[in-house]
């Protein structure tokens, strides 16, 4: 497997950890297979093969974070099945969390796809996408 050019790690500051564990354990460790990696009073890591994702408090919470100025737009995450997707949606409607473009559920992403948007607690987009 290449490994040169690979994403090692991203680092994303949020505005409530407790909040924001919630909802990333739900999706990374319970529907993907991620482990906690690293946890300190601050900040969590979830570890998945050669990648992990951390997330730190942020002490400085203004401005709030907005996904479409500079930065970071949305993350994806593939998974296998149609079913998947599906699920997925059922546990984060049912915990409350905001569904984006649910009037075009499961076509936002076109035609040709099978795809969820959701915002986690701080409203960064969260994209899953079947490779069905």
């Amino acid at each position: 497997m290449r490994r040169t050019g690979m994403i090692n790690h991203l680092e994303i500051y949020v505005s409530n950890l407790m909040e924001t564990r919630l909802f990333w354990e739900r999706l990374l460790v319970q529907n993907f297979g991620y482990q906690v990696y690293q946890e300190w009073e601050s900040g969590i890591s979830y570890w998945l093969d050669e990648t992990y994702l951390v997330f730190v408090q942020s002490l400085k919470v203004t401005p709030q974070y907005n996904r479409t100025r500079v930065g970071l737009n949305h993350l994806a995450f593939t998974v296998e099945t149609n079913k998947q997707v599906d699920e997925i949606r059922s546990q984060l409607r049912v915990a409350g969390y905001t569904e984006l473009y649910a009037d075009r559920y499961l076509y936002a992403g076109g035609q040709d796809s099978y795809v969820l948007y959701f915002e986690d607690p701080d409203r960064i987009k969260v994209e899953i996408v079947s490779i069905e």
